[in-house]
């Protein structure tokens, strides 16, 4: 802004000082960076040393100058390649998985094929630990195919028996899993034709193998029981063996009170006489729902009974079978019974050896 003169009390601008422009003009030649001599070139040698572009192995970058793209020194290629392979030396390379996310198997692991040592068949079969077992193995308690082993260390081959206190053991801990079994599945191991298992459905209950015990056709739902157990397997579904299960029957029409009774009091088909435990219509107002319970073990016996008198079957569910019942079990699913689930099978296997003695 104008000042005032204390002489003449009018207001001059600097600007207007003697030689004042012309002092500003060799002040700001003096200071400005871009005016030093060889600023220009110093500034230009120092971005070519810090650019990353220029950097060994680096991409092409544009020349001022020229316009054209061009590359570092000669042989950064071949050093990056040196680098990237000292790095590939020290750190192990990692499977392409997302970040944040492990990559496991889903399969369950596959049985151990082939000889395992003693202690650890023992300890397999749930009697106790390895080293416990050793303890046994030491004390001539365990046998192997008839001939007492002391010496630890011994393994057990396929098909060997072995015995703990003159009791065969399994390999294996016994395992009992529940299915509620959809329609669509076939009961069995392997289908030569490809189709759906029930095996499909229990894959990952656990790692032992396990069978079904007994069957159900491929249209009929309900209660499976799968296990390792052998013994109990073959006693549950042995035809003298009594074990109870209770059907759910749906009809294409109702049911004639005749043929109710007639089914009540036993009906002969081409294999017997059969008659079973109980039957009873399931709804009141839907006379072609039927609940039907039996000990039989015949194949397909609800649908040859129904069907000897004229009657077919539209859905058929097993909604128990020798005390387990699907309660709480969505179709398609699967669980672990709980330790008096098991009991209970046990009972009536020593029931059974009761009656038979």
């Amino acid at each position: 802004k104008p000042r005032r003169d204390s002489s003449t009390g009018s207001r001059t601008r600097r600007d207007d000082q003697p030689g004042k422009d012309k002092r500003r003009k060799e002040y700001k030649s003096r200071t400005r960076r871009d005016d030093q001599p060889g600023k220009d070139t110093r500034r230009k040698e120092y971005k070519s040393r810090t650019r990353r572009d220029d950097a060994p192995g680096s991409k092409p970058r544009r020349d001022s100058s020229t316009g054209s793209r061009t590359r570092g020194d000669a042989g950064s290629e071949t050093r990056r390649g040196d680098f990237k392979s000292s790095r590939s030396r020290q750190r192990p390379s990692k499977p392409n998985s997302p970040r944040g996310h492990k990559t496991f198997s889903t399969l369950p692991p596959r049985p151990e094929e082939g000889p395992v040592r003693l202690n650890r068949y023992i300890a397999n079969a749930g009697i106790c630990s390895r080293r416990e077992a050793d303890e046994l193995i030491s004390a001539g308690l365990v046998s192997i195919n008839g001939t007492i082993v002391t010496q630890l260390g011994t393994k057990v081959a396929p098909g060997d028996e072995v015995r703990y206190n003159n009791v065969r053991l399994r390999g294996e801990k016994p395992v009992y899993v529940l299915l509620n079994k959809p329609k669509d599945f076939i009961t069995t191991v392997d289908d030569p034709d490809k189709r759906n298992t029930v095996m499909l459905l229990v894959e990952k209950a656990c790692k032992e193998r396990i069978y079904p015990v007994g069957r159900l056709d491929r249209n009929t739902t309900g209660v499976l029981l799968f296990t390792n157990d052998g013994d109990l397997a073959r006693k549950l579904t042995h035809p003298s063996s009594n074990v109870h299960k209770i059907y759910h029957v749906g009809l294409d029409r109702k049911l004639n009170p005749e043929d109710l009774k007639r089914i009540s009091e036993g009906i002969r088909l081409e294999d017997g006489m059969i008659k079973p435990d109980e039957v009873a219509f399931a709804h009141e107002s839907d006379k072609s729902q039927i609940g039907i319970r039996l000990h039989s073990g015949k194949n397909r016996i609800v649908r040859r009974i129904f069907e000897s008198l004229g009657y077919d079957i539209r859905k058929l569910d097993r909604v128990d079978f020798a005390g387990l019942s699907k309660k709480d079990l969505p179709r398609g699913r699967w669980r672990h019974l709980n330790e008096m689930e098991i009991a209970a099978l046990h009972m009536l296997e020593d029931k059974k050896k009761k009656q038979a003695n």
